[in-house]
């Protein structure tokens, strides 16, 4: 277990990503199978901050597909780790929450959930950020973290960047 020294995440990680977003879904037909073909499709997504910070909430639009998602971020000043919680208005249920923190520029968020009956250890990846850019990626262990597939990434470019 590491400490809270040895974190460098703080109560702004998440203020890169405020404001409006176009962004370029990939998602694998079969999140299980990394052999399953990709799908790709577009979405908006706008995000606001909340708590002087310490919270954020996006809403990702599909319009091509009819569903929004939305995630609620909320950061544990005592730990010095963020909670990242995903519903979506196909299921109307909130996820269970990935935790983790931001090193070096780059996050990584763990959590345990079920996909298509079996138990999945979940992992986010939150990296190339930059004012205009950001990159989100989602992977599924069934293995104890052994292996991993990514099954879903999203390219964010920010609304009026050339």
């Amino acid at each position: 277990m590491s400490s809270a020294h040895d974190s460098t995440s703080t109560p702004h990680d998440f203020d890169f990503f405020h404001g409006e977003w176009d962004v370029l879904n990939r998602r694998r037909a079969d999140f299980l199978d990394a052999d399953s073909d990709w799908e790709e499709f577009p979405a908006t997504n706008r995000c606001w901050s909340l708590f002087d910070g310490a919270a954020n909430v996006d809403e990702l639009a599909v319009p091509e597909q009819g569903w929004t998602g939305l995630t609620l971020r909320l950061f544990d000043p005592a730990a010095r780790e963020w909670s990242l919680n995903w519903s979506s208005s196909r299921s109307g249920r909130l996820f269970p929450p990935v935790i983790g923190r931001f090193t070096d520029g780059r996050g990584e968020f763990y959590g345990d959930d079920t996909h298509d009956g079996k138990d999945v250890r979940v992992r986010f990846l939150w990296s190339g950020i930059s004012e205009t850019t950001a990159r989100w990626e989602q992977a599924f262990s069934v293995d104890g973290e052994r292996t991993w597939v990514t099954n879903w990434v999203m390219e964010f470019t920010r609304r009026g960047a050339a």
